[in-house]
């Protein structure tokens, strides 16, 4: 699936949800060469500790984006969408919402353009397996760049993205439509780092490098843990880094409704990542956010 860069892109994202996301939507603002970011959509989910209903999720994922954005310099307005407010009910029933219908706009303007719009998808999939609902000739217009489900090797996948929402994952996996899939265990799982690792690498990086560190320690703290896996920088990475990728063709899987992962023939074929480079992911991430001062800080104090 070859790709000129930079790419037009949407970025998917709960991004309240844990600290990951925080981290891929500063790496995508700061990343042009490889990523044109044409919008933000805020994704649902729910958990016991953040958000009792997907629809809150959605809610506190916008007002996060929109923090973010903040350290940026950047308005909200007309590039951050709300997504969907539940699940889906099933595998034919989308769930409408203006950030549904952004990524079937920004479709339609990367057809016109002769290109596609690339989908990095970092939550439940409900929004995109909405847009492509609500609009199925879209499929020959986008690429879904998906992080979610755990691989082939686990029979069961208890991942949070693909456990939230099975329908729509359901429509990624049955769609006939571009997808590099992203397995969290086993292969996204490798990008776990320590607070003691984070530090000089978000030193440099000024106010949007305090705002990840500071997330992150009250997470780890939060947990009782000693480190934090940033699952979502590999949406991006992927672009701005395409080398630290190794991939394969495979047919699509068959998601059954317990979460299991079956066959069937005449599945069409997706891109599935089997194993990445942790240390130049990682490099490419800091690299970029060291720049951030120099663009955004920088900036503002002349104005």
């Amino acid at each position: 699936m070859e790709q000129k860069l930079p790419i037009m892109a949407v970025l998917d994202t709960d991004t309240f949800n844990e600290i990951d996301d925080q981290f891929a939507l500063a790496y995508a603002l700061l990343a042009p060469d490889a990523v044109d970011l044409q919008a933000v959509i805020a994704a649902p989910f729910s958990n016991p500790e953040r958000a009792a209903t997907p629809a809150e999720g959605m809610r506190k994922s916008y007002e996060e984006i929109c923090r973010i954005l903040a350290i940026f310099g950047r308005e909200p307005d007309g590039f951050v969408w709300k997504g969907s407010t539940a699940y889906l009910p099933d595998r034919r029933t989308p769930v409408d919402s203006e950030g549904a219908r952004r990524i079937i706009e920004l479709a339609h303007e990367a057809r016109a353009k002769g290109c596609k719009l690339y989908v990095l998808a970092i939550a439940a999939i409900t929004n995109v397996a909405s847009a492509l609902l609500i609009e199925p000739e879209i499929a020959g217009d986008i690429v879904i760049v998906w992080l979610g489900g755990n691989d082939l090797k686990n029979p069961v996948t208890t991942e949070f993205n693909l456990r939230q929402d099975v329908p729509a994952a359901q429509v990624i996996f049955d769609t006939d439509v571009p997808l590099v899939w992203l397995p969290c265990r086993n292969v996204v799982s490798i990008l776990d780092i320590t607070l003691e690792e984070l530090r000089p690498g978000l030193a440099p990086a000024g106010e949007i490098g305090k705002f990840l560190y500071s997330r992150t320690e009250d997470l780890i703290h939060e947990r009782g843990t000693t480190s934090k896996i940033i699952w979502d920088i590999s949406t991006v990475a992927y672009f701005s880094v395409p080398q630290a990728f190794r991939k394969e063709i495979i047919p699509s899987p068959v998601l059954n409704d317990d979460r299991s992962w079956g066959t069937g023939s005449g599945r069409h074929d997706i891109t599935a990542v089997t194993s990445l480079d942790r240390d130049a992911v990682f490099s490419d991430l800091f690299e970029k956010l060291s720049a951030f001062p120099r663009k955004n800080e920088g900036g503002r104090r002349k104005s």
